[in-house]
């Protein structure tokens, strides 16, 4: 299984997008407290819009506990710092769980870890020149997407009945 991990999430809009990604995957997604809003947040409902149901949400009280979860696990951490790019890493594994641990809104990572742990570290390209970084949920749709494909789309090969008829 994929899964989706937010190191101490702050803005809730994000965090409703990306739920509603990991819904349409089927991946689970972590969320690691403190977050910067409350679940039941206006921006947080409107953005994951009548998904949260099917949402596999799983809510870790700090960092420490969260790493327990991993076990044999695979983590990546995605980081601008990283020097290897995710299109380069291998993610076709559909048999080991798989954590893509993304940080924080404004300060990302913790350093400690992330200088502790270089070998897990995947990064997007991007011109860091001009842009900070780039938007959570859209992060997390781009390497997440890259997993899905070099997963073949598992999981997700079923067309509706109506959509075939609207192909046609």
């Amino acid at each position: 299984m994929n899964h989706i991990v937010l190191f101490e999430p702050s803005m809730p809009a994000n965090t409703g997008n990306i739920a509603r990604t990991a819904t349409a995957i089927n991946a689970r997604l972590h969320l690691i407290r403190p977050l910067g809003f409350q679940l039941d947040d206006k921006k947080v409902i409107r953005a994951g819009l009548d998904y949260w149901d099917n949402v596999d949400l799983v809510l870790h009280d700090n960092f420490p506990a969260f790493l327990k979860t991993v076990g044999d696990g695979k983590l990546f951490l995605v980081s601008k710092y990283a020097n290897i790019s995710y299109d380069q890493a291998d993610f076709s594994q559909t048999d080991r769980d798989q954590f893509f641990l993304f940080g924080n809104e404004a300060y990302g990572l913790p350093e400690v870890f992330m200088r502790q742990n270089p070998e897990k570290a995947i990064r997007i390209p991007q011109n860091d020149q001009h842009v900070r970084s780039l938007n959570l949920s859209n992060s997390v749709a781009i390497v997440l997407y890259e997993v899905m494909r070099q997963q073949k789309f598992y999981g997700l090969e079923r067309v509706h009945e109506y959509q075939q008829d609207k192909l046609k």
